[in-house]
């Protein structure tokens, strides 16, 4: 009895730490005006180096927690021709970052907004940037446009402390999870069909 509950301890231990790791990160997030986010139903991972090339169990992590966050949004894998590329990567130390105050992603796609060549200026939204200064250790998230080739979507994790075993790739899938409450965007009609379903 005494051995179950020391390991039912020391598991519960570490999720709380985990937990604790992921929840003092700083998690925001930004946009392109240009991303048709309504178009978007299909992604694929870039292929590189650093962590997205990871074969790891680290690498591994992150590319599960993002395929389990976009499949539940209503998103589909497709190697031929995705419209979204997702790239991520965690950066070490300190950084200076450059973000964008804007209203949330969730309003700016409800109304349909999209902004291209043809948007008067008058009628363009306009960035407003700003500098942070993101603390040891992020985890960058990017959505990129696959057939304009831009990035139309930033989210990041930052001061995420990833210790070594399991218990890292705990905090790189709450990361992620914590990147992508971000990023409430289902792909057109995928709601109304599984409210369909469940009647």
């Amino acid at each position: 009895m005494k051995p179950t509950l020391t390991l039912l301890g020391m598991g519960l231990a570490m999720a709380l730490s985990g937990c604790f790791a992921a929840r003092q990160a700083r998690i925001d997030s930004d946009y392109s005006y240009t991303g048709n986010f309504r178009r978007y139903r299909t992604y694929e991972f870039v292929t590189g180096e650093g962590l997205a090339a990871d074969s790891s169990k680290l690498g591994e992590a992150v590319r599960d927690a993002i395929r389990t966050r976009l499949k539940v949004q209503g998103y589909k894998s497709n190697k031929r021709r995705p419209d979204l590329l997702v790239n991520f990567r965690v950066f070490e130390g300190d950084m200076k970052f450059r973000g964008y105050l804007q209203e949330d992603i969730g309003r700016w796609v409800k109304e349909e907004k999209v902004e291209d060549e043809e948007t008067p200026p008058d009628n363009r939204q306009g960035y407003q940037p700003q500098r942070i200064l993101l603390a040891e250790g992020t985890l960058l998230i990017t959505l990129i446009d696959n057939r304009t080739n831009r990035a139309v979507w930033n989210g990041y994790a930052s001061g995420v402390t990833v210790p070594k075993g399991p218990q890292g790739e705990l905090v790189l899938r709450r990361s992620v999870r914590s990147i992508f409450d971000q990023y409430r965007v289902f792909t057109e009609g995928y709601l109304e069909g599984s409210q369909m379903t469940e009647n």
